[in-house]
């Protein structure tokens, strides 16, 4: 089972420096590729200069996550991709128990226990311990719902490995297969909740998405945009939108968007009461930009359906109503 290890890096030299000494030390399995989105520092440099074993694939452009990682896999030959963010330290023997996993062919995708590197005790928003969405979209973790962020006390490392519905793009192991056959990431997402569009699909096809909390990575998170970035807010809100459109089961698609969108507008209105105007503009443009690409989106969805991907109804209502 080949593997190889793939970090898509934009003017990132600094993180770079900091976290892919831990990727090259710990990885003897696979080999390392970095794939430059036409960065406009010195990261591609530094890396010829530092690191003459790890691979540079440079992109033309700034692809964003979806197509910088779309263009470059093309180029890579493995059975299972790891797409590692560039923020991300890795441990010693992180490999060891994702790999075998491969060897069941229903498996496609796995993430690691994902933990904070600046306060390593607790989970990482972006992950956790596997993610989940409710019925109207909502991401959710195993140790992080919304802000509220659990210390890892061994809470989740039963059952080893655990069925979940999305993996983190900030740790992603997916077969090369399988990603080929769904066409990659939907690169009309541009950035934000990709992966989880790739996880529904990978649903779809009835093959399972895997949790492996024996390895551990540790993640800074917000690197690239922090969670106070309208740009962050609007990607968020309007790709949640286009990942329902393009999924939802039919019976459920037109009445769990209505309910989704008078959320959404309830969270505006949140963003202004806290003194955040420009996140609830960010909203209001995500809702603009849902509806001027409705048609295209609806053309993608597919003819089978994983009905049964949500456990909790809204875990809006439960966090924040019922305080759950």
């Amino acid at each position: 089972m080949t593997c190889a290890i793939v970090i898509l890096n934009w003017n990132g030299r600094g993180l770079l420096q900091h976290f892919l000494p831990s990727v090259v030390a710990h990885t003897t399995e696979a080999q390392v590729y970095v794939v430059d989105n036409a960065s406009t520092d010195d990261s591609v440099a530094f890396l010829v200069e530092n690191f003459p074993t790890v691979s540079v694939i440079q992109n033309s452009a700034n692809l964003g996550y979806a197509g910088g990682y779309n263009s470059a896999l093309q180029y890579i030959s493995a059975d299972v991709y790891c797409l590692l963010n560039s923020d991300v330290r890795v441990t010693e023997g992180w490999l060891r128990p994702i790999l075998p996993l491969f060897e069941n062919p229903e498996v496609a995708v796995v993430q690691p226990k994902i933990k904070d590197e600046k306060c390593p005790a607790y989970f990482e928003y972006a992950g956790a311990a596997g993610g989940y969405i409710d019925k109207y979209g909502f991401p959710y973790c195993r140790g992080r719902v919304f802000d509220t962020i659990e210390e890892d006390k061994g809470q989740y490392n039963s059952p080893s490995p655990c069925s979940i519905f999305w993996a983190s793009g900030a740790c992603f192991f997916v077969r090369a297969e399988v990603f080929r056959e769904l066409g990659g990431f939907d690169e009309d997402f541009f950035a934000h909740q990709e992966e989880i569009d790739l996880c529904w699909r990978v649903h779809h096809k009835g093959k399972q998405v895997l949790c492996c909390p024996e390895s551990e990575v540790y993640h800074v998170g917000g690197a690239t945009l922090t969670a106070a970035n309208p740009r962050k807010t609007y990607l968020n809100f309007r790709n949640s939108l286009f990942m329902l459109l393009k999924n939802l089961p039919d019976e459920r698609l037109y009445s769990t968007l209505f309910v989704r969108m008078v959320l959404d507008g309830v969270a505006g209105v949140r963003f202004l009461l806290q003194g955040k105007p420009r996140l609830l503009w960010a909203v209001v443009k995500a809702h603009f930009g849902f509806y001027g690409s409705f048609f295209k989106f609806k053309k993608k969805r597919p003819t089978t359906f994983f009905a049964d991907y949500y456990q909790t109804k809204s875990v809006v209502w439960r966090h924040f109503v019922a305080n759950k």
